[in-house]
C-alpha cells in the first residue's frame, strides 16, 4: 500500500557526481536525482551540504556546466528541506567532512542518507545506497519501473 509522505533523504556528494557523469538516465545515481525532481524524494540539506555540493560539482575534473549546477542546486534548496544538524558523537566516520550528511539526516524521523560508499558511515538501516533508495521507493509504490 502506497504511504501519503514522500521519503526525505540526505544525498551523499557521490550519488550526485555519479548521476551526472552517468550516461543513462537508468543508473541508479540518476533514478534517485529523478525521484528527487519528480517529488518521491525530498532532499534534506544544510548550508554546509550545499557548499560542498557547489565546490565538488565545480571542480575543472567535471564536465558540468555552471548553469548545470546552478539548476540542480536551486532545486534542493526550493523543494528541499533546509535541517540543522543533530550532533553525533558515539559515531567514528573515517573522512570528518561524512559527519554532516550524517547529522542532518538524524534531524528527521524515518530519513535516509544515499550513498555510494557505505564504508564511509556507521552501519545503519537508513544509510543505504542507490539502489536500496530505489527498492525502498518501490517498497512504499513510489518508483515507476
Amino acid at each position: 500500500m502506497a504511504e501519503d509522505r514522500p521519503i526525505y533523504a540526505v544525498i551523499d556528494t557521490n550519488v550526485l557526481v555519479s548521476a551526472l557523469l552517468a550516461s543513462s538516465d537508468r543508473s541508479n545515481p540518476m533514478r534517485v536525482i529523478l525521484a528527487i525532481l519528480s517529488g518521491k524524494i525530498i532532499p534534506m540539506y544544510n548550508s554546509e551540504i550545499i557548499s560542498e555540493y557547489r565546490e565538488v560539482l565545480s571542480r575543472k575534473k567535471f564536465p558540468f556546466t555552471s548553469g548545470q549546477i546552478y539548476d540542480l542546486l536551486n532545486y534542493f534548496i526550493t523543494f528541499g528541506i533546509d535541517c540543522q544538524r543533530i550532533d553525533v558523537n558515539d559515531e567514528v566516520f573515517p573522512d570528518k567532512d561524512d559527519r554532516v550528511v550524517y547529522e542532518v539526516r538524524m534531524s528527521v524521523e524515518g530519513s535516509y542518507l544515499v550513498t555510494g560508499n557505505l564504508r564511509h558511515f556507521p552501519h545503519k538501516p537508513y544509510v543505504v545506497t542507490p539502489a536500496q533508495m530505489l527498492e525502498i521507493l518501490q517498497e512504499h509504490e513510489l518508483m515507476i519501473s
